[in-house]
């Protein structure tokens, strides 16, 4: 089941908040977990069984790691194998089986196994709470429909942000609830929506359209580039947007997955506003515990490498990611080697522009399905192989679609925000008019999703 659909905003999530509303706090939780299972299964059926039996695990290994002090590490390390393992099947071993056939001559047969949604963000929530039992960070939950109920909550199950168990820990036990939170987890909801399916959907169209072109030229290739890095933008940050209203609605309080990553100024500047849960993930469970910059150069720079490599698996089995992972992990290691000092030197507006360069090159290699293909979509935006600089058609669809792409940059930076603050009258006038622009947007949008004029979302693949 996805947010983006009929049967999830109009059946299954209205009759979860009437009856979670409905019953005694100490059921709350449990209705949510019984939500969450119902949620999972309606679109992986066949996996909710992984789920459940990696929730166990986790339970399990969790109070062996908090009883058995002297043995904890141990059990830390049983825990992280078997769960990661459990990772490692479903995600990587077609990738593992597929590059060892290349190499060897006695071909190994395997039959393709189909990715569980949401894998990733499950598992490394899992590892997560297993890691602060051990270093004591979160007290172990004794109670396994709490644990389940954590791990499976469905407004962050399948997409994310990853949501850490100390993050909620206290949440589990006791949430506050007030018209005004509800109401805003309403709003943040619903500009989530319309960030999905009323701009990333539509620059996905404009995707479509230049990759199923034949009249190629250096502005199909500029268009592809900007809507693509604009349209996963506001694909991703739209569901971390519903999430984190949805996790108000039901009383959570969830961190903030993206701080305006495109007005950053350095690639390091924007890997702090880009998926932070998932970078700080990385950063406090391998670059630390690896050493991070606390060792000599070689080991630092290998650390970067390390951790770039393994986010780039993180988003899946396949070359491109590995690529796109070195290249952010070499790019980073020229910024601390002495770009970085550049770059804070240099006028904002310059280091702006190479930032958005480099980001924009960097989801031409997250999205290409070859290096052959990598190449040539980079190259075009150079105009290599002579090709002209522009096309009667690519034209046709910059003047059809710039309104929309306008929007995206202009809505992907905080100009709007900076002048409502700094203006009163301006302020107070959003204030009136955001209810009936915020319900224009939902009918808007589940206009658009009636007619099926929609997508699932990026990051589900992951």
């Amino acid at each position: 089941m996805v947010f983006t659909s009929i049967t999830f905003l109009f059946y299954f999530l209205p009759i979860t908040l009437v009856i979670y509303y409905m019953v005694p706090n100490k059921f709350k939780n449990i209705i949510l977990l019984i939500a969450s299972l119902l949620f999972y299964f309606y679109g992986e059926p066949k996996y909710v069984w992984l789920m459940i039996s990696s929730i166990i695990i986790t339970y399990i290994f969790g109070i062996l790691i908090d009883k058995y002090k002297k043995q904890s590490k141990i059990f830390l390390i049983l825990s992280i194998v078997t769960i990661v393992g459990i990772l490692m099947y479903f995600k990587y071993i077609s990738f593992i089986i597929e590059n060892i056939n290349l190499i060897i001559s006695n071909k190994i047969h395997f039959i393709y196994i189909a990715l569980p949604i949401g894998i990733s963000f499950y598992i490394f929530q899992m590892v997560s709470y297993l890691i602060d039992v051990y270093k004591g960070e979160a007290k172990v939950q004794k109670n396994i429909l709490k644990v389940a109920m954590y791990i499976s909550l469905f407004p962050q199950l399948i997409a994310g942000p990853i949501v850490r168990y100390t993050t909620i820990e206290e949440q589990i036990e006791k949430r506050n609830y007030t018209i005004e939170k509800f109401s805003l987890g309403v709003r943040r909801f619903i500009i989530g929506l319309g960030k999905k399916v009323l701009i990333a959907d539509v620059l996905g169209e404009l995707n479509t359209v230049v990759l199923g072109s034949n009249e190629i030229s250096v502005l199909y290739y500029w268009l592809y580039g900007i809507s693509g890095m604009l349209q996963i933008y506001f694909d991703f940050s739209g569901y971390s947007d519903m999430a984190i209203g949805l996790g108000k609605m039901l009383g959570f309080e969830f961190l903030e997955n993206f701080n305006y990553p495109y007005i950053a100024t350095s690639i390091t500047d924007f890997w702090r506003r880009w998926h932070i849960s998932l970078s700080t993930w990385f950063r406090d469970y391998v670059y630390i515990p690896l050493g991070g910059n606390k060792v000599s150069n070689i080991k630092w720079f290998r650390n970067l490498l390390i951790v770039w490599i393994l986010t780039g698996l993180w988003h899946g089995a396949a070359w491109n990611f590995v690529i796109w992972g070195l290249y952010f992990g070499i790019l980073l290691i020229i910024e601390k080697i002495f770009l970085g000092k550049i770059l804070k030197k240099a006028p904002k507006t310059l280091a702006r522009i190479y930032t958005l360069l480099i980001v924009m090159i960097s989801f031409i290699i997250f999205n290409g399905d070859s290096v052959t293909s990598i190449l040539q979509n980079i190259g075009g935006l150079f105009g290599t192989n002579n090709i002209p600089i522009a096309s009667k058609e690519s034209i046709y669809y910059l003047k059809s679609y710039f309104i929309i792409i306008l929007i995206s940059i202009i809505g992907s930076t905080p100009i709007l925000k900076n002048i409502a603050s700094t203006n009163k009258k301006i302020d107070k006038f959003i204030n009136c008019i955001e209810p009936i622009f915020l319900l224009f947007i939902l009918i808007i949008s589940t206009s658009y999703i009636i007619d099926g004029s929609f997508s699932p979302f990026l990051y589900f693949r992951f």
